[in-house]
């Protein structure tokens, strides 16, 4: 029997914006992107459902340590629900658990219902979600049919507009903070209106910074990379791209070295992050200068 092909790894940095496909977990399509890149090193910025589509920034190689920054950034997303239904996930993956009959539902009723789940609001995760209790996912535990109570967390929503009506079915536009679970916010819609809902349908529209995104679909990823790996590679963002909107502070040649062996450097700086840079234009990390007035790196990168 032939042995499959060792696969030969190579560093690969930069950011890629993926058009996720229905059906995929987050880390099946980051796995499926990174064997085509033969990237040796990757991550994504935030699990979007496997019903969910649309965009899934990808950090390779250098890029993965600001993926942390990534995951904490606002989004926006447009979703189709049903009312009259609810399942125990709050979208059609989920078995149905209650159906209701619709009532007259006015679109000043509609508005009525979704002001209250603007702003600074207590929402509660559904059960069937990444989140962890007690070092295991939460989704794990109720395949096992456990009873488990979720606190309500505090999460931003900048945004929740009614798009389009027809019949039982809405369609949705929302801007939100990190950490705020959409099947959650379609839910507590469906219970404000009386008759319960779930998500049918759900498309990330972008990530900040990323607000026009050019997405690429896994298709694309596969004829690029039948070309080679240059136009595959042409394909990734510069890390830079992750970090609009922090100032630059520039070091000499001397600075730049100590910053880059770990070491703080004095600096004239106002205090924050900011992202540190050497004379020549090379990014050396993203630093935080205290008010000390000493430069610390936060993320230091190797782009030799």
């Amino acid at each position: 029997m032939r042995r499959a092909a060792k696969i030969r790894w190579r560093d690969v940095h930069g950011i890629l914006l993926l058009d996720k496909p229905q059906g995929l977990s987050s880390n099946q399509a980051l796995q499926k992107a990174r064997l085509l890149f033969r990237a040796a090193k990757g991550g994504h910025t935030g699990s979007l459902d496997p019903l969910a589509t649309g965009l899934l920034p990808l950090c390779f190689g250098e890029a993965t340590k600001i993926a942390g920054l990534l995951i904490g950034s606002s989004k926006a997303y447009e979703t189709e629900c049903m009312l009259g239904v609810n399942t125990d996930s709050a979208d059609a993956a989920g078995k149905v658990i209650e159906m209701r009959p619709v009532p007259e539902i006015s679109e000043q009723m509609i508005e009525s219902a979704l002001a209250p789940l603007r702003g600074t609001i207590q929402q509660v995760p559904p059960i069937y979600s990444a989140l962890k209790r007690d070092g295991e996912r939460l989704y794990q535990r109720a395949r096992r049919g456990e009873d488990i109570e979720i606190d309500a967390r505090e999460v931003e929503v900048h945004r929740f507009e009614l798009l389009e009506r027809q019949g039982d079915r809405l369609r949705l536009h929302v801007e939100c903070g990190s950490g705020t679970y959409v099947r959650s916010l379609v839910r507590d819609l469906g219970e404000a209106l009386g008759c319960g809902a779930h998500v049918t349908a759900l498309r990330r529209l972008w990530v900040e910074p990323f607000r026009a995104p050019r997405m690429h679909t896994l298709a694309e990823l596969e004829e690029a990379a039948a070309a080679g790996g240059e136009a595959l590679d042409s394909l990734l963002l510069p890390i830079e791209a992750g970090l609009i909107g922090y100032p630059e502070t520039i070091l000499d040649e001397t600075d730049s070295a100590r910053l880059r062996q770990g070491q703080a450097v004095q600096v004239s700086a106002s205090p924050g992050i900011c992202l540190a840079r050497s004379s020549t234009g090379r990014l050396l990390a993203v630093a935080e200068t205290g008010s000390d007035g000493l430069l610390r790196v936060l993320r230091g990168f190797n782009l030799d």
